[in-house]
């Protein structure tokens, strides 16, 4: 059950509670992952899986501009997390938040362009401006991959994008989020039942080292499903093997068994950003 306790958002020195804070995810799916945390004047998003273009055009639906960005942070070097890069960073000079592995994955697939990158150890917290970072290692077939905890003055904000099971670290490391972007890439049966997939691309998806399923995403909703646990953004959904109204009403129904019925499940795309909301003292609100 969740608990009952009251929850007191991280501050860290001299942060102050007047400073605004809004988040939006700009798209999550199989095919490009990228959002938006603005913490007064820190701009920062959370890997770049789009064209520049499209990473251009969506942060101008909210009234912002890449040339205004703090820095990215970057969970891991696949495609859907890392293709508006090059062009981004190359023509604004914005500085990527990666560790060594995933630096060095980067500059490969990008050959041609030079890019400004502040190097993090991962289990390490360091700063973006007036954002405070927790990154940890996840189990993904990527050279280093991580996870985030995003602690601001009005609350945390807490990525799991890509990962193939959820460790006792990883959940206590984002047990403080008061959003959480938490992947529920497919359903086992419609991934079993796929025409397009070879066997060995299934067993990867499926491994340890793979993608979370539905049910093992509301695994962890119910794991996390304190009070202060808020919003819960359903993220990297498979285009072909997963239904936003299946992976809402896999974890809806456990949250609901356990009576967390505080947590708004959030569907994200891949082809439209969603609802920018602010955070207030741990709360959400949409903008």
């Amino acid at each position: 059950m969740p608990s009952n306790s009251v929850f007191v958002p991280h501050r860290p020195p001299g942060y102050s509670p007047r400073v605004p804070v809004q988040f939006t995810i700009l798209g999550s799916g199989s095919g490009g992952n990228c959002a938006y945390l603005e913490v007064g004047e820190t701009r920062i998003l959370i890997d770049a899986g789009f064209s520049a273009r499209q990473i251009r055009e969506r942060l101008a639906s909210i009234g912002r501009a890449p040339e205004g960005l703090t820095g990215i942070l970057v969970t891991h070097e696949h495609g859907d997390h890392i293709q508006g890069l090059g062009t981004l960073c190359g023509k604004t000079g914005t500085p990527i938040f990666a560790n060594r592995f995933t630096r060095e994955a980067i500059q490969e697939a990008f050959p041609e362009s030079k890019f400004s990158f502040s190097v993090f150890e991962t289990g390490s917290t360091f700063a973006v401006g007036e954002v405070e970072v927790d990154a940890f290692s996840v189990p993904h077939d990527a050279m280093d991959p991580v996870g985030f905890l995003l602690r601001t003055s009005a609350g945390n904000v807490g990525f799991l994008t890509d990962l193939g099971h959820a460790t006792r670290l990883i959940l206590e490391r984002v047990r403080p989020s008061n959003i959480l972007v938490l992947e529920s890439n497919h359903c086992v049966k419609l991934l079993q039942d796929d025409t397009r997939r070879p066997w060995s691309l299934k067993q990867r998806i499926l491994s340890r080292h793979g993608h979370l399923s539905n049910d093992a995403a509301a695994a962890v909703a119910e794991e996390l499903a304190a009070d202060h646990l808020r919003r819960i953004y359903l993220g990297h959904l498979s285009r072909d093997c997963n239904r936003p109204e299946i992976a809402r009403r896999v974890v809806g129904e456990r949250l609901s068994s356990i009576g967390a019925h505080h947590i708004v499940l959030e569907d994200t795309s891949q082809e439209t950003r969603c609802a920018t909301v602010r955070l207030e003292a741990g709360i959400p609100h949409v903008a």
